[in-house]
């Protein structure tokens, strides 16, 4: 195995397609061929495949997508352990994903689009099929008109989640490998050209509905259920009620709340209590249908709703996920089509038209006109002490070991929702089961809970841009005492005392901005805060929220604050915030700049409150940044992150040579104090870079030596720029009182 310095690859060709570049030397070192799969190691493990670079880069880098870096847990300068892998031949694969996506693909169409591709439990996969060595039996081509076909020109933007592989550890999905979603269909081992796609599928009638919780097991959502309760007992028992006060009696209701909160759920269960029937149209599965077929559908889940309420028999049509047969921007022609057969069919006595939606900003302003949808109501994100409860529900007719404590798994589980806690119970149910195998009395332990942490994740977090801890907390940080206790009070007790601010009648901080020189350990400061307050934590660079579309860049602005709203309580980290929020008025690129920045300022302090999230910026340009960023109510506090000094290179160093067996020549306090002007990542990069200058010598080293690091320091030289630390430390020096 072979520590390596890990680097987002600058290849358009391997993003997301699960491929990683290696050094050719590297290669020969470990013994691999090109497209052999190799195992990565950081925070957690995971595997890809490797290729071979164009060899003008250091050995002693490894080159990743966002994907697989995500998947390790790591950010850029950090180091991975490259070690090859036996690959399985997988039997079966089990995956999870957007509700669009799980009603839109079948299993056929995510075989051809995982083929060749190897998977570890865990993992975050795309959709992108592996082209670059496509293998035996692919069909590349029909992969892509499929995907597209059934989700739409967004498909590369999906995420999967891998839940299940068979046989354990590492495998590669093959023609014969069975592929489902977790909980759903499952794909027989046929070549995958024979199955149709699903957009050729006939108009299918419409679903039946799930089978409906009691009201008392809805947790958290107490008052959503009495005001639905109410409305459907007016609609439905006493719409002569109505009459007398000069109000008609239809009923449209819109739904909104997280993803997975339990939207769908809340209505089937009223209206059972009510003893209404449920006729539901899942909107993303009619909308990935061609426009005829997608409009049969439609039309059959709507007429099948009126019928019902014409035989006098109470009945609630359930749109689920509205906004993708409804969408805001650029609807196509069938949503003009839909409602206008919704408009026909909501004044038909004991029929209520219910929708639901993950995003109401996105949905088509006409359905919420008051002839249509008149009433609303919001799901809230579960908070630790209803993840509790809900935690309780799902597993009280699970056999439990004793001592389990579910507040404990609560509070490790930031961001959950109700769909996100039932897969942590099938995933613990899983672990326990492979753990007590020959036991006659299997039962869930505290271990298998905390232990599907490990590959669930929220539904919320499933996208590339979250940031994982690693399990790294404050205590990992060495030095930066001040540093630390000012992101402790901005950022950790706002989201852990709020009853302390309550109290003494103030607000508290919104925002931070961590600012200094590159590589001084920014970002691993955010994670390690992020692991101490277990936070979510979405990180975006600036830079990515731009778009050369009118208007694209400020809804990229509202969507991530949205995201962070759901993952709460959620950190939300601005990389490079300089080049997202400018100073306004100076830019050339006819005034997008200064839209984000108002779009920015909207969402830091506008009407609505920004409850239980962070927002963290870094720079290391600070003086760039509009200044109305920085006033109070927005990132208000800014903490300066100074280069490492001579103890602190130390204990880099120490760090960074931890698993690196050094020669009885080497102190490492005699190098720290002549690296002046290296910041952290560089003290890292020495050591690995002394590490393979070993390797250059024999393959069979055992230490490394001074004369190693020597030579190291050749190839290594300091990227701290003394204009720019000048810089930085006057404007530190203006901040301060």
């Amino acid at each position: 195995m072979i520590t390596l310095t890990i680097r987002l690859s600058p290849s358009a060709l391997d993003t997301r397609r699960g491929v990683v570049r290696l050094h050719p030397e590297v290669l020969d070192a470990l013994g691999l061929r090109a497209w052999d799969a190799v195992r990565l190691t950081g925070t957690r493990e995971t595997a890809a495949l490797a290729a071979a670079s164009d060899g003008s880069h250091s050995p002693g880098f490894i080159y990743v997508d966002d994907i697989t870096m995500s998947n390790l847990g790591l950010t850029e300068d950090s180091e991975v352990v490259v070690a090859p892998v036996e690959v399985s031949t997988a039997r079966s694969v089990t995956v999870a994903g957007s509700r669009l996506a799980s009603a839109s693909l079948t299993p056929e169409t995510l075989r051809l689009a995982l083929m060749g591709k190897v998977l570890t439990v865990g993992d975050a996969v795309s959709l992108l099929p592996q082209d670059l060595a496509p293998p035996p039996g692919s069909d590349v081509s029909t992969a892509r008109r499929k995907l597209s076909l059934a989700i739409g020109m967004t498909w590369t933007n999906e995420l999967l989640t891998v839940t299940g592989v068979e046989p354990p550890g590492v495998v590669a999905v093959q023609p014969a490998t069975v592929v489902g979603w977790r909980g759903g269909e499952r794909t027989a081992a046929l070549p995958p050209a024979t199955t149709p796609a699903p957009a050729t599928t006939a108009a299918a009638p419409p679903q039946q509905p799930e089978p409906a919780l009691a009201l008392p097991d809805l947790v958290g959502a107490k008052d959503a259920v009495r005001r639905l309760s109410e409305w459907f007992d007016l609609a439905f028992r006493r719409p002569e009620l109505l009459a007398q006060l000069g109000a008609k009696s239809r009923l449209g209701v819109l739904v909104s709340g997280p993803s997975g909160v339990g939207k769908a759920t809340l209505v089937r269960s009223v209206a059972a209590a009510v003893e209404a029937e449920v006729v539901e149209l899942v909107a993303p599965s009619a909308a990935a249908l061609e426009p005829a077929t997608a409009s049969q559908r439609a039309h059959d889940a709507i007429n099948s709703a009126v019928s019902t309420a014409q035989r006098g028999t109470a009945c609630v049509l359930l749109v689920s996920d509205v906004e993708a047969l409804l969408p805001a921007n650029n609807p196509p022609p069938l949503s003009t089509v839909v409602l206008d057969a919704l408009l026909a069919a909501i004044d038909t006595p004991k029929l209520a038209v219910v929708a639901t939606t993950s995003a109401a900003e996105s949905v088509h302003p006409k359905l919420r006109s008051p002839e249509l949808i008149d009433r609303e109501l919001s799901l809230p994100l579960p908070d630790g002490s209803v993840r509790a409860e809900l935690l309780r529900v799902l597993l009280r007719d699970a056999p439990l070991e004793d001592g389990i404590d579910l507040v404990a798994v609560a509070d490790r589980t930031p961001g959950f929702v109700a769909a996100d806690l039932v897969a942590l119970r099938r995933e613990a149910a899983v672990r326990a089961a492979l753990r007590q195998r020959d036991s006659d009395e299997p039962r869930i332990g505290q271990e298998d809970l905390i232990g599907a942490l490990e590959t669930v994740r929220p539904i919320s977090m499933s996208t590339s841009d979250n940031l994982a801890t690693g399990g790294l907390t404050l205590d990992d940080v060495g030095d930066m005492a001040e540093v630390k206790q000012s992101l402790t009070e901005a950022v950790l007790w706002p989201l852990q005392y709020p009853d302390s601010f309550a109290r003494l009648g103030v607000k508290p901080p919104r925002g931070v901005l961590l600012y200094g020189p590159p590589g001084c350990g920014k970002t691993f400061l955010v994670r390690a805060l992020a692991g101490t307050g277990r936070l979510n934590v979405l990180s975006v660079k600036g830079a990515e929220l731009l778009d050369k579309w009118v208007g694209e860049s400020e809804r990229a602005v509202r969507e991530l604050f949205r995201r962070a709203a759901e993952a709460a309580p959620a950190m939300l980290f601005l990389d490079e915030v300089d080049a997202l929020a400018p100073r306004r008025g100076q830019s050339s690129d006819s005034g997008v700049g200064d839209r984000v920045v108002a779009a920015l300022l909207t969402e830091l302090d506008g009407v609505e409150p920004l409850n239980e999230v962070v927002v963290v910026g870094a720079t290391n340009r600070p003086e760039l940044i509009d200044p109305a960023l920085l006033r109070p109510g927005r990132l208000e506090r800014l903490v300066y992150v100074p280069p490492p000094d001579a103890d602190a290179r130390t204990e880099i160093l120490k760090s960074a040579a931890k698993h690196t067996p050094l020669g009885e020549d080497v102190d490492l306090a005699a190098l720290a104090g002549e690296l002046e002007g290296y910041s952290a990542a560089d003290c890292a990069a020495l050591i690995r870079e002394a590490a393979l200058t070993a390797m250059r010598e024999s393959l069979a080293a055992a230490e490394v030596g001074l004369k190693h690091l020597n030579h190291a320091r050749e190839t290594i030289r300091p990227s701290l720029d003394p204009a720019q630390l000048a810089s930085l430390e006057a404007y530190a020096s203006a901040q301060r009182p």
